[in-house]
């Protein structure tokens, strides 16, 4: 349904949103980026488990399509420690602009996932934003463990993304989420036992960092992942990847006005970003131009 259709994608640019701000608590949380993300998947899980609980959607899930979740889970897990440490050697700015690099990715790895053609124009504006990108780097080489961290945390990002495009179809997106958090907890919780990493001074967390914790791990996870994975029934991957492109955007204006001088980039920078935002809107020009041709 078009309406159905417009609205998934509404509220997927609200979702982006959400991200955008989600990078700005990464920079203002003071505890480590795998502790983030282990408090982050537990909170959100309680949130969904409670959700799930009340709105009476079965916890039900075949063993099989379980250990699907679980592995999903993980590279979600992975995602976000290698983002928010990305956010913690550099800034909020560089991680989310080497974010733009998932549409290209998505553009490669999603006819692989769906056994559709390859569109020449999702690759080409792939390409232009790796040219924009590259731009980015070279004016910003003291932010390069930043970079890398943030490459690696979008390849697991776009990943999972395509996982999940597939486990909607079949599954409720608040119980696939719950389950896939449960799994991330799982798998952070033996690691840090194998390192010994549960002590008093783990669970010593400020009042400042909880308060941050709590509306990282409600909006902009249980609500905003789960709302994210159920337009999936409407969008295609590859429209939600590119979609995500405008996270670098809000996040980069919102960090400027919230953390401030951290946030301040050269001229060069800022014009890298501005060729990722056109490259968005032609893109979502040239797939309502194509989706026209199809229904005439």
């Amino acid at each position: 349904m078009p309406n159905d259709r417009l609205k998934s994608y509404l509220n997927l640019h609200l979702i982006v949103f959400i991200w955008g701000f989600t990078a700005i608590l990464g920079a203002l949380i003071t505890v480590d980026a795998d502790v983030i993300v282990w408090y982050r998947m537990l909170l959100a899980a309680l949130f969904l488990g409670f959700y799930n609980f009340y709105s009476r959607r079965s916890f039900r899930i075949p063993l099989f399509s379980l250990l699907k979740l679980s592995f999903v889970g993980l590279l979600i897990a992975l995602h976000w420690i290698f983002f928010f440490h990305a956010i913690h050697v550099s800034n909020v700015s560089i991680t989310l602009s080497v974010f733009s690099l998932g549409a290209f990715l998505a553009s490669l790895l999603e006819p692989l996932f769906y056994g559709r053609k390859v569109l020449w124009y999702e690759v080409f504006f792939g390409l232009v934003i790796i040219a924009a990108l590259s731009v980015i780097m070279q004016v910003e080489m003291a932010y390069f463990e930043g970079m890398l961290f943030a490459l690696v945390s979008i390849i697991l990002g776009v990943l999972f993304t395509l996982s999940n495009g597939k486990l909607i179809l079949k599954h409720d997106s608040a119980v696939i989420t719950f389950y896939e958090f449960l799994a991330g907890i799982f798998f952070i919780s033996g690691y840090f036992l194998w390192k010994n990493k549960f002590t008093a001074d783990f669970f010593d967390v400020s009042f400042n960092d909880w308060t941050l914790l709590f509306v990282l791990s409600s909006v902009c996870t249980a609500y905003a992942f789960t709302a994210s994975v159920k337009v999936m029934k409407q969008l295609s991957p590859y429209t939600v990847m590119l979609t995500t492109n405008l996270e670098p955007v809000y996040g980069i204006v919102l960090a400027y006005f919230i953390i401030g001088e951290k946030e301040k980039m050269s001229a060069l920078f800022y014009v890298g970003a501005v060729v990722i935002i056109v490259t968005v809107i032609l893109n979502g020009i040239l797939k309502h131009r194509r989706r026209l041709v199809k229904n005439n």
